[in-house]
């Protein structure tokens, strides 16, 4: 397949190998393909654009073979033809033979994507556009040289990016995660050498705010902290504001990024960005 894509993302035409429930809510999809030899990220919370056919087509319809043309050409073919874009986070990439997983939260109601991850199989094909340089501007976790605790909090579409990002912290390192799921019985085991308290906090009718539940922590925050939170929009930004406002973390020591906003699809989520 022709790609052209500015460095330092390109295009890869990925095909299922296989894929492992996580739970009732989330769906590990394993993909492959000839050109993932030239891949490369170092992983953390490294951010790629997915592309989907919808449920009458094989293979989702991008005209890659425009050039750098195919983003505003992808965006005029009609509504049921053109594929569907989404972002996810990199769970992990590995080698011989070259794959990556990707986590799937399968949200109610389901959209489009998660309809797709739900019924995967192998041989399902998609494209990703990801990075041909391992250090690239689409990795957010970047904790300053001097960080003596690392705080982390997400929902459930940030539950891949956190966990790949403890299990990548250095043996010693101090971190405190809270992670937040629909159902108890999507909590899983995070294996890392970090000296990490893990608190998972399962949604239900009245269970205490992501906020809330953070407040009520023993956190000994100071100028040397840095915490990253990613998820629902709302909730990342009350966060924002209490690690900021009211344990005075420095704004530049704190990594957000909104994943997703409660009542908007992500097309409707660009357009008002």
């Amino acid at each position: 397949m022709t790609t052209a894509v500015a460095a330092p993302y390109r295009f890869f035409s990925l095909q299922v190998v296989r894929t492992r429930r996580l739970g009732p809510s989330l769906v590990r999809i394993t993909f492959t393909g000839e050109e993932l030899s030239a891949f490369r990220s170092l992983g953390r919370d490294q951010s790629l654009s997915l592309f989907l056919p919808h449920p009458h087509q094989t293979e989702p319809a991008v005209p890659l073979d425009l050039g750098d043309g195919w983003w505003q050409a992808w965006r005029e073919l009609p509504d049921d033809v053109r594929a569907v874009m989404r972002s996810y986070t990199l769970r992990s990439l590995r080698r011989n033979p070259d794959e990556i997983d990707i986590d799937f939260a399968l949200h109610t109601p389901a959209g489009p994507a998660s309809r797709w991850a739900a019924r995967a199989a192998a041989g399902d094909r998609a494209l990703v556009l990801g990075p041909v340089l391992a250090d690239n501007r689409a990795i957010r976790f970047r904790p300053p040289a001097d960080t003596d605790l690392v705080v982390l909090w997400g929902d459930e579409t940030a539950v891949p990016a956190a966990t790949a990002i403890l299990e990548s912290l250095p043996a010693g390192t101090r971190a405190r995660a809270w992670l937040e799921v629909p159902d108890a019985r999507d909590i899983q085991d995070v294996r890392t050498e970090a000296d990490a308290e893990i608190t998972w906090l399962v949604r239900h009718d009245g269970s205490p705010t992501a906020v809330d539940a953070v407040r009520a922590a023993a956190l000994p925050c100071d100028e040397r902290t840095y915490v990253w939170i990613a998820g629902e929009s709302g909730q990342v930004k009350a966060l924002r504001r209490h690690f900021v406002g009211e344990r005075g973390v420095d704004r530049r020591r704190v990594t957000f990024v909104g994943y997703w906003r409660q009542g908007m699809t992500e097309e409707q989520l660009r357009a008002a960005e």
